[in-house]
């Protein structure tokens, strides 16, 4: 892939914290099972929770779950299914909070977790920032190789929408 075309998004960041070679497929466009019910879940989660706040908005490269004000600030807000990925979860939203800075908006971070009804504030200091550009850098290494990772079982690979593309 051409390093202009390409540019890393929020979900390239929550798969890097995941598997490698989930990133090096949803890059070369090849999606996961779209009738899993775990994706079916998360969408049904997304589209009936905080059905007030402004949702799915996008923003360059970037497309956030909820935006919304409370006392003056800015809160940026992913959904999410469950707290089993939060690390995956707090690095895809801290990827959001510094792009957006990049634009010149200040914003605040929250992972909302509507079936265990959680918020999660989520911060951007110089640590996430650091972490970030290297995801970002490794990110495209993987994507700009011409074939995936090899598969590696790993513990989230049971419920994992791509198992055909690693175990068929």
């Amino acid at each position: 892939m051409p390093e202009t075309e390409f540019q890393v998004n929020g979900t390239l960041i929550w798969y890097y914290y995941i598997c490698k070679r989930q990133v090096w497929l949803m890059a070369h466009a090849l999606g996961p099972d779209q009738e899993d019910n775990n994706l079916y879940q998360g969408r049904t989660i997304h589209e009936f929770s905080y059905q007030r706040d402004k949702k799915e908005i996008n923003l360059g490269n970037i497309k956030i779950d909820l935006v919304r004000s409370e006392k003056g600030r800015l809160i940026i807000g992913e959904i999410k299914k469950s707290s089993k990925f939060l690390t995956s979860a707090t690095r895809q939203l801290q990827f959001y909070l510094w792009q957006i800075e990049q634009m010149g908006i200040a914003a605040c971070g929250e992972l909302f977790i509507p079936e265990e009804k959680q918020r999660i504030e989520v911060i951007l200091d110089e640590e996430a920032r650091l972490e970030l550009e290297t995801a970002t850098k490794k990110i495209i290494d993987i994507v700009e190789k011409a074939a995936p990772p090899p598969a590696q079982k790993i513990k989230w690979c049971k419920p994992c929408a791509y198992a055909e593309f690693c175990w068929a």
